[in-house]
């Protein structure tokens, strides 16, 4: 099974097909978490690449923490670009066309009111990846929060609608929150992690060992048909980003599988930002 292979996860250096990364001398000390909001090229086994630059790095505030209105938060893995930026994220990906769990187009900037709504967007590896499955009951557990905040929940995963399905009918997921990005376009033009290395070899992946019992809860009707039929869909890391409007105030990209953000930091962030 998927999960035995994941737990021998050890060290990115144990193979030489891996993620690899522009190094970033111009923003100074980084978490390796934390999403690049600079210059950043992730190039994978088949050659994919990810857009050079998210945004100026010259902007950005409080790098290495998550901030928000100059408040420092948290001394871990993520930190918030500048109202002000000229390169805006939200902009970036708003032209990409997703796909409803029931196979319906949508652009990405239709997921949300630009102005002044909220939401998380949370961006799973791929819909047939048990750890996505917890994280997705993860988060289909916290849901009641964000609805109660005015927070919209995006849960995306690389795959098509029918394998969104599978996931949001077993698991149960509420498919009206699940969306699929078959071809990993958002995924790409936010620069998430993409490799064999990044998958199974990174040592964050150990992560899952700490969450044995809810993964194996998460899995009583886990289905490894919801696996993409392009079996190099499994090789993408996942993130999450939290958007107020178009201002972007929380970014993260997962250093290995099952490295999911930490969602007391989001519902913190969440629950203590106005909406509207």
């Amino acid at each position: 099974m998927a999960v035995a292979s994941l737990l021998q996860a050890t060290s990115t250096n144990l193979h030489p097909c891996v993620s690899y990364e522009k190094p970033l001398d111009h923003v100074g000390t980084l978490s390796s978490s934390s999403l690049v909001l600079g210059a950043n090229i992730n190039v994978g086994c088949n050659g994919r690449r990810s857009p050079l630059s998210l945004s100026h790095p010259d902007r950005i505030k409080n790098v290495g923490s998550i901030a928000y209105a100059g408040k420092r938060r948290s001394s871990v893995i993520s930190r918030v670009a500048s109202a002000s930026t000229a390169y805006n994220e939200a902009d970036l990906i708003a032209p990409i066309n997703i796909f409803t769990a029931s196979g319906e187009p949508v652009q990405f900037k239709d997921l949300w009111d630009q102005n002044n709504g909220m939401a998380v967007v949370a961006l799973l590896r791929h819909f047939g990846c048990p750890c996505c499955w917890e994280f997705a009951s993860t988060l289909k557990d916290v849901k009641p929060k964000f609805d109660s905040a005015g927070v919209k929940l995006i849960a995306i995963g690389v795959g098509t609608p029918e394998k969104a399905r599978i996931l949001g009918e077993r698991l149960p997921f509420p498919l009206d929150s699940l969306y699929a990005d078959p071809d990993h376009k958002v995924y790409d033009a936010l620069g998430l992690y993409y490799g064999l290395g990044r998958t199974f070899f990174n040592p964050a992946s150990a992560k899952v060992l700490t969450r044995f019992d809810s993964l194996q809860k998460a899995l009583k009707n886990y289905t490894i048909s919801a696996t993409p039929d392009d079996r190099s869909g499994v090789l993408q890391q996942g993130g999450m980003f939290v958007f107020k409007g178009k201002e972007l105030l929380y970014a993260r990209k997962d250093e290995g599988t099952g490295d999911h953000a930490p969602l007391d930091e989001v519902l913190n962030l969440c629950c203590k930002t106005p909406v509207g």
